[in-house]
């Protein structure tokens, strides 16, 4: 066959791994694994050819890294090398044998996380990588690390079973870096098979009642006349921005980057939508309601400032609601409830007035319907709907 486009897209995985060849460029193949994963190869005879030199084989690219056309021109470089004596393979392993996991850590964040990976989740992965892995393990090889080597630092990590549950699957991204680079052979990643640790799922919906003190805290708060939470039998006070924003965070159950980044020309005023060009999901639409454009209207006499929420200097946005949200907690005397907590009760009111999980999830913005499942419990209206009117239906047969 002729490996183009079209004859690649075509073949199907079977049950074992299969290869084919290119007519026109001998050593030049496809690979195909029982997974379906197709990646493009050059297999040639080192030292110069003959039947009793070692054959090798080099993985060029994976199918969708490199089009057809660009796998072939990569396979005519490589196969070129070899027919002036080189050994690609050779010197790939070589340069692999060089690598310590320090090194791959660092080509990973530059060249991986920070080009492709939002600025929280880029944070996430530095301190992940530079404070517990690369300290541990940073000086060894890394393809000589073992997955005896990570599951000892998974443990010593278990005070924090959050944290280390991401280094296991930060690690696990950053060996399919590796061998997407070639630093380490195809198929070795030992972050795989490692058991985690059991996260307890933390959700805490405000209730009714608490919702009017944070309400009542919040125009306290607002008024410079809240409970300082340091210095008790003091006052301390929240700006109109910080208020704004928490109200906001209530009434949109949106994520708190989303609207402390949130800009004036975001806002469709004549639709009553946000909308957002870079969420943590990519682009996103928020449908507002009538509380929630009562509050940007009341702020919209600022718009010489290009977001909604201002900050402290010119043309910047509040970057933090940590201080303002412990003043609210305090004066309304609730503990224990974080600012993501108010997205959880935004979904904790829709499941439970049963407005129906595919709906509060399109309004949260869920690309999966399994993450707003975590609400189902909430939505018990139906059900008991359902199980009034069999019981009643059984209790009239007998009479009851």
């Amino acid at each position: 066959m002729r490996i183009q486009k079209r004859t690649v897209d075509a073949i199907s995985a079977t049950d074992k791994r299969q290869f084919y060849w290119d007519d026109d460029l001998k050593g030049f193949g496809l690979r195909v694994e029982p997974t379906g994963l197709k990646s493009y190869v050059v297999r040639y005879r080192a030292d110069g050819g003959g039947r009793n030199a070692p054959l090798r084989q080099v993985l060029i690219a994976r199918h969708g890294e490199m089009t057809p056309e660009q796998a072939r021109k990569e396979a005519e470089r490589l196969l070129g090398s070899v027919r002036l004596g080189e050994d690609p393979g050779a010197r790939r392993a070589e340069a692999r044998a060089c690598v310590t996991l320090r090194d791959l850590i660092a080509e990973f964040l530059d060249n991986h996380v920070d080009a492709k990976r939002k600025a929280a989740t880029q944070r996430l992965y530095r301190q992940v990588l530079e404070q517990h892995v690369a300290p541990a393990l940073g000086t060894r090889r890394a393809a000589d690390i073992k997955r005896t080597d990570i599951a000892r630092l998974h443990a010593k990590m278990r005070e924090s079973p959050y944290q280390a549950n991401r280094m296991l699957a930060i690690m696990g991204s950053l060996y399919a870096f590796s061998e997407r680079r070639a630093f380490t052979p195809e198929g070795f990643n030992p972050a795989r098979k490692i058991e985690r640790y059991p996260e307890a799922r933390r959700e805490r919906f405000l209730r009714g009642e608490e919702l009017e003190r944070i309400g009542h805290a919040i125009r306290a708060a607002q008024a410079g006349d809240a409970i300082d939470p340091k210095r008790p039998g003091r006052k301390a006070g929240i700006t109109l921005y910080a208020a704004a924003a928490l109200r906001l965070l209530m009434f949109t159950g949106c994520r708190v980057n989303e609207i402390l980044k949130l800009r004036w020309d975001e806002y469709d005023r004549e639709r009553a939508l946000l909308l957002l060009p870079d969420s943590k999901t990519g682009r996103k639409t928020i449908v507002l309601n009538s509380p929630a454009v009562t509050v940007l209207d009341a702020l919209a006499s600022e718009k010489d400032n290009p977001y909604v929420i201002i900050g402290a200097k010119a043309g910047t946005h509040l970057t933090d609601l940590d201080r303002p949200w412990r003043i609210v907690c305090a004066h309304a005397g609730i503990d224990g409830v974080r600012i993501h907590d108010l997205r959880h009760t935004f979904a904790s009111v829709g499941a439970g007035a049963s407005l129906g999980l595919p709906i509060v999830g399109k309004l949260l913005g869920h690309t999966q319907a399994s993450t707003t499942q975590r609400y189902a419990h909430l939505d018990a209206d139906p059900l008991r709907q359902a199980s009034n009117l069999i019981a009643t239906r059984i209790a009239s047969a007998l009479g009851d």
